[in-house]
């Protein structure tokens, strides 16, 4: 199995820029594909970013594409999600996903078998 912790939240003002983390405890981190998630007061848990097992296929919500972007380092099992461009509309609880590697539905949150805690990215005008 598969344990996440993300951190990197924090308050920042518009146009800046944060990069969250995603570490990932357990055996066979590579074999996992990941993904990013996250939910607004009073809104769904809606899909961010995702990436493959072997970090060579990405995608995006059409929200975040452009602004944000997914990488994984294996060998530090962690999954990055760098975010430029901080909207207010970007406010929300971050969450970090795995699931063992498969095909499709990477926007569906059940889909999902492990998620971490979340982690608060507040973003001011």
């Amino acid at each position: 199995q598969v344990q996440l912790v993300e951190s990197g939240g924090g308050l920042v003002q518009a146009g800046g820029s944060l990069r969250l983390s995603c570490a990932a405890s357990g055996r066979t981190f590579s074999s996992y594909d990941m993904a990013w998630f996250r939910q607004a007061p009073g809104k769904e848990r809606d899909f961010v970013a995702a990436i493959t097992w072997s970090g060579e296929s990405t995608y995006y919500a059409d929200s975040v594409k452009g602004r944000f972007t997914i990488s994984r380092d294996n060998a530090k099992n962690t999954v990055y999600l760098q975010i430029a461009s901080l909207q207010p509309e970007d406010t929300a609880v971050y969450y970090c996903a795995a699931r063992r590697s498969r095909l499709g539905m990477w926007y569906s949150r059940n889909v999902y078998n492990y998620w971490g805690q979340g982690t608060q990215v507040t973003v001011s005008s």
